[in-house]
């Protein structure tokens, strides 16, 4: 079963919720990024995001001016986080229930971030159509959840 960690983008761009959201835009042409992970003020404070949706639906659209707002103002935060070791299938599965695009991998520390292009363009979920658990009940034919199904 292919994880988070094996599809995931190791090399993260941050930014700190203190920056402007000029800077923000900056970064994100200067890279080709859709969003930027905020880095959290201290080892108990949660990640956030902030997206190219973030910065044109509360700072394009009502005119404001991206000098003065700062990404704490218009972030998601606390963002959803996943694990590396979180399957592919249930990475996809948030993803559909939560209307997300993109979240930070995290296990002590930022370690990485899966988008829904990553799931599309780099996962086997294509070759691998079988869910988990019918892989499961193959492997396992005496298991009761697989007899259920004979």
């Amino acid at each position: 079963m292919m994880t988070a960690k094996d599809i995931m983008t190791a090399d993260v761009v941050t930014i700190s919720g203190s920056a402007t959201v000029a800077d923000a835009v900056k970064v994100m042409k200067e890279k080709g990024l859709r969003a930027l992970i905020v880095e959290p003020r201290s080892d108990r404070d949660p990640y956030g995001i902030v997206s190219e949706t973030d910065i044109v639906y509360k700072v394009a659209a009502y005119g404001n001016d991206p000098k003065k707002m700062r990404v704490f103002e218009i972030m998601t935060k606390p963002c959803i986080t996943v694990q590396p070791d979180l399957g592919v299938e249930y990475v996809a599965r948030l993803f559909a229930n939560t209307r997300t695009r993109r979240v930070p991998v995290v296990q002590d520390g930022l370690k990485g971030i899966v988008s829904i292009s990553d799931i599309l363009h780099k996962s086997d979920f294509v070759e691998q159509s079988k869910s988990y658990f019918e892989l499961y009940c193959e492997e396992n034919p005496n298991a009761l959840e697989a007899r259920m199904y004979d």
